[in-house]
């Protein structure tokens, strides 16, 4: 190793301090070129491809193949639109009791309690409803309520024995029927 080092020291020497200065700065060049310039190249061509994307998009849009982008809040009135009007709501509740007669739920006479949100235009139903029948069968209808009444949110379900051996339950279910009001 002192040999190498030596032949080093001997091809600097040669070269004179014009030379290592010149090494030094092709050395500072090719470092800043590999840290600086390469990623920056990188960026701008990636930058170029979104660029060449949106402009098709563009195009696309203009020409109809694909719709145009919905404007912020649209979402809001999206998702009103898909919500039950509110003079629907007493077919959504028919839904219910029809699920519970498919799976012999005795439902009793349940308390419902209608709020209306004027800055959004949506109405919540609040349903709860005294429900008794087995373990299975209550499962099945609550599953199958949510199925075919998709903006209906459980809220809460609160299910007693009588005593242990009894397979009936006992209990309330807490539902909020979420639905819309045309202006």
């Amino acid at each position: 190793m002192a040999i190498n080092k030596l032949i080093a020291y001997e091809h600097i020497r040669r070269l004179g301090w014009p030379g290592v200065i010149g090494i030094s700065l092709t050395l500072a060049v090719m470092f800043y070129t590999a840290l600086m310039i390469l990623p920056a190249r990188e960026r701008l061509q990636h930058s170029s491809v979104q660029a060449a994307q949106s402009q098709q998009y563009l195009s696309q849009v203009k020409s109809g193949i694909l719709p145009p982008p919905t404007a912020e809040g649209g979402e809001l009135e999206t998702f009103l639109e898909m919500l039950p009007e509110q003079a629907e709501a007493t077919r959504a509740i028919d839904q219910i009791y029809t699920q519970a007669q498919l799976q012999n739920i005795a439902l009793a006479r349940g308390e419902y309690s209608l709020g209306v949100d004027p800055k959004t235009r949506m109405a919540r139903y609040q349903i709860l409803l005294p429900v008794s029948g087995s373990y299975p069968q209550l499962r099945r209808f609550l599953h199958a309520v949510l199925d075919k009444v998709p903006a209906l949110v459980l809220e809460n379900v609160d299910l007693k024995r009588r005593n242990i051996a009894d397979a009936q339950l006992d209990g309330r279910v807490r539902m909020t029927l979420y639905l819309s009001r045309r202006i």
